[in-house]
């Protein structure tokens, strides 16, 4: 291996990791809709009053 074989080497594990950095805490691209919490409006599942 020559020096410019390692340099290159070390370079591309840099930007490798780098991206990786950037795209972790980096800002969110999600396109989710800023909704906030949604209360249940169900009804909840009581086995007492199942009809089996």
């Amino acid at each position: 291996m020559t020096i410019s074989n390692i340099s290159q080497m070390l370079a591309n594990v840099t930007q490798y990791i780098s991206e990786a950095a950037m795209r972790i805490f980096g800002p969110t691209d999600d396109a989710y809709p800023t909704i906030g919490i949604q209360p249940f409006t169900g009804e909840p599942y009581d086995k007492r009053t199942d009809d089996n």
